[in-house]
């Protein structure tokens, strides 16, 4: 197709710029005559009536129209690009001299840049990379190897060797003069065009010989956080990798804030046929001074794409804690979104801080499964289920790190059968099922012997160290004698070193402990208070059978408000200041003790052996204490029965756990043998010892066989039964102390 054939000719008789149509036409006959190729071009033949006639459409198919429209696109392009040419280089020659001079000496020194940036030497430009890079990681940076680049690619490579990452300040002198990081070498090889709609897409990384020394102090810093104190929360996010290897590297972590002691080497080979060991993280140490292995393994990093899970295997050693976890990242070098089941066995929960930072409380050997999820900065810990010592647990929990990477943990968990003895190790007491041998808490074990309150420590760096909201809830017990708990349900609340228990409510067959209890560690020196009350209890719950049948009965009320220093049970316990009380508005007691409980050696001995179970009438039962330094100390100790009513002085030492307590009875009525001397309780509170006061009177046979049979029952609250205030005034008209204010007035 021609142009001639494109264009329309002007009307016959019309000149153009080479003469007249009619000398036209006869030059193209001419020429198609002498010149074959001429031939291709249709000529348009003028009419005889004096206008012109087009030439007759040639036929042509569907592949052959395309083709000419291509032709005609190209041909537009070539027009247009020659005027555009003959336009620039008018317009160049119009400029005066100077200004083409400058223009050509332009032109001449970006295609110097242009040649001079397509060399692959870059080490002139080491200092300033190197200078980017330590101003991106806050550590100093140096490249000692030469820096190598491939610029003008679809495919801009760089290759870096002798890379040496430095410590911050803060970290030199712990480290010795390590640097963080020495790389042999880094190659990295990235996709032109996404870099043009602000995206990294690398196709390549390898690095060779890298040694990587990690290191946390004891207040937390990290080498390794290169937040600068922005975000430290922010999970590790990488460009997509297409093909990561990793050749000989080594890497080393020390945590003097966790006791943390490893190294260990880290590999990703380009052998996609070595399936599941492609990929390793492996090495040994110690953890609190106990051994300490991990073992991580993953596929072969080769043609990864980010819409792909990537698998992985971990399993983590830490003294008596075994983790196994079998999980995906689910975007590929975004390690903000991972997921997996993980398996953790152990002596102790509390153990799991070293690995997790999260606090815990002490409890016996466990064993939970968990489905964990990661997203972002919040760990769901969804599925548990496990037990811990005698108890089954499940329920979720979830862990929230956006407030700067400080843990928030909150959750609801619970148990279908508690054992009550699981229970001891929550305030420190030690769990007959843990290992008896050195374990990773800093908080040493509870005084084992015949201390009654538990001396292990509260870590105070611990609980201040994360938040908490959390409630759990036993639906059953599994009781121990003389203690009938049926269900318990907790509420811990943990806000910057203030821990709440709110509520603790323990329901028994019959009545309810109810209470708060406040540990405040935020200050230098731990606060605690406990507010506990026991409403509507049976008295013979809590007392052994005597002869296969209750020796007492009765309600029981209770009252314990408490304050105290110390971050211990026992050392909380020895400052304690507040008050305790208990009463028995009304009951039954077997008539046989109550005799014994007046010295009335006769007739008490005779009913005892004789194994009568006539029972006597409780008029009331009281006991009030001041407690003042660790000092419980007696305002009222009343027992007062049909036959025999009983006063009592005495203290309670909660410094060194020791009793002394003095019990007098006097019979209402007359007795034939009766010994003139008050019952002595002395002893431990783990183990009291009842007997006479040897300087009252002397011993007698039996009788401290039978007084030991009289198990101390204390216990708490107000005394509105009419007996009870009765007995009150009467002991206050005889001249017996009583307390200031009385039970019935507290709130």
């Amino acid at each position: 197709m021609s142009d001639d054939h494109l264009s329309a000719r002007p009307p016959r008789g019309d000149k153009g710029s080479h003469g007249d149509v009619s000398g036209d036409v006869s030059r193209r006959k001419a020429k198609s005559s002498s010149d074959p190729a001429a031939q291709d071009d249709p000529v348009v033949e003028p009419s005889q009536g004096g206008a012109e006639e087009a030439a007759p459409p040639p036929t042509s198919t569907p592949d052959a129209s395309v083709k000419a429209e291509i032709l005609l696109w190209l041909r537009r392009g070539r027009d247009g690009l020659k005027a555009f040419s003959l336009g620039v280089w008018t317009g160049l020659r119009r400029l005066p001299a100077w200004g083409q001079g400058v223009l050509a000496l332009a032109v001449l020194v970006v295609g110097a840049i242009l040649i001079f940036l397509a060399q692959p030497n870059w080490d002139w430009a080491r200092p300033t990379v190197a200078s980017i890079a330590s101003g991106r990681l806050h550590r100093p940076v140096r490249i000692d190897g030469h820096l190598r680049v491939h610029l003008f690619s679809f495919t801009p490579s760089a290759t870096v060797s002798g890379l040496k990452i430095g410590q911050p300040d803060w970290a030199r002198a712990s480290t010795q003069g390590k640097n963080l990081a020495d790389i042999d070498t880094i190659a990295v090889t990235a996709e032109l065009m996404p870099i043009f709609i602000g995206r990294l897409v690398l196709t390549r990384l390898q690095i060779d010989r890298p040694t990587v020394l990690m290191f946390q102090d004891k207040d937390g810093r990290a080498n390794w956080d290169f937040s600068d104190g922005a975000d430290k929360a922010k999970p590790t996010k990488l460009p997509p990798i297409k093909n990561f290897i990793i050749n000989d590297g080594n890497l080393t972590i020390t945590s003097l804030q966790r006791g943390l002691k490893f190294k260990g080497s880290i590999y990703a080979h380009e052998r996609a046929g070595s399936g599941r060991q492609a990929f390793g993280l492996t090495g040994e140490g110690s953890l609190n001074d106990r051994v300490f292995q991990m073992d991580a393994t993953g596929g072969p990093l080769l043609n990864v794409r980010t819409s792909v899970p990537y698998p992985f295997d971990m399993k983590v050693r830490a003294g008596d804690t075994e983790l196994t976890a079998k999980g995906r990242v689910i975007h590929p070098f975004n390690l903000g979104q991972v997921d997996g089941v993980v398996s953790v066995k152990g002596g102790n929960l509390a153990d799991l801080y070293y690995l997790t930072g999260l606090t815990l409380p002490d409890t016996p050997a466990y064993r939970v499964v968990a489905q964990v999820t990661r997203n972002d900065r919040i760990y769901a810990i969804d599925r548990i289920s496990g037990r811990i010592g005698g108890s089954d647990l499940e329920g979720a929990l979830k862990v929230d790190t956006r407030n700067q990477g400080r843990p928030y943990l909150t959750g609801d968990l619970r148990s279908r059968l508690l054992d009550i003895k699981d229970l001891g190790s929550l305030f420190g007491a030690t769990a007959a099922n843990r290992p008896q041998r050195p374990e990773l808490a800093v908080s040493p074990q509870a005084t084992k012997g015949r201390r009654l309150l538990p001396d292990a420590k509260l870590d105070i760096e611990r609980v201040r160290g994360m938040d908490a909201k959390v409630h759990y809830r036993a639906m059953s017990v599994k009781a121990i004698r003389n203690m009938p708990l049926r269900q318990v349900s907790l509420g811990i609340d943990l806000d910057h070193g203030l821990l709440v228990l709110d509520p603790i409510d323990f329901s028994f067959p019959q009545g309810r402990l109810q209470g708060t209890a406040h540990i405040d560690a935020r200050a230098a020196t731990q606060k605690n208070s406990v507010d506990m009350k026991l409403t509507g209890a049976r008295l013979q719950d809590f007392i052994p059978n005597v002869g296969g049948s209750e020796p007492l009965e009765g309600v029981l009320n209770a009252r314990l408000r408490v304050t105290g220093t110390g971050n211990s049970v026992h050392a909380a316990a020895s400052t304690a200041n507040g008050d305790f009380t208990l009463v028995v508005p009304g009951g039954k007691i077997r008539q046989s003790l109550a005799e014994l409980m007046g010295i009335n050696a006769t007739k008490g001995l005779f009913l005892l052996l004789s194994k009568d179970r006539h029972e006597t009438d409780v008029r009331c039962a009281l006991a009030d204490f001041q407690i003042a330094n660790g000092m419980m100390q007696a305002q009222n100790i009343v027992f007062d029965t049909d036959v025999v009513r009983v006063d009592g002085r005495g203290s309670v030492n909660l410094k060194d756990e020791s009793v002394k307590l003095i019990l007098k009875g006097k019979p209402k009525k007359f007795r034939l043998v009766r010994i003139n001397a008050p019952i002595v309780i002395g002893g431990h509170m783990s183990a009291p010892k009842f007997g006479i006061d040897p300087n009252s009177a002397l011993a007698q046979g039996g009788l401290a066989v039978a007084f030991n049979t009289v198990l101390p029952f204390i216990n708490i609250d107000y005394a509105k039964d009419a007996n009870c205030i009765a007995v009150m005034s009467e002991a206050k008209a005889q001249g017996a102390p009583t307390a200031k204010t009385s039970p019935a007035s507290r709130h």
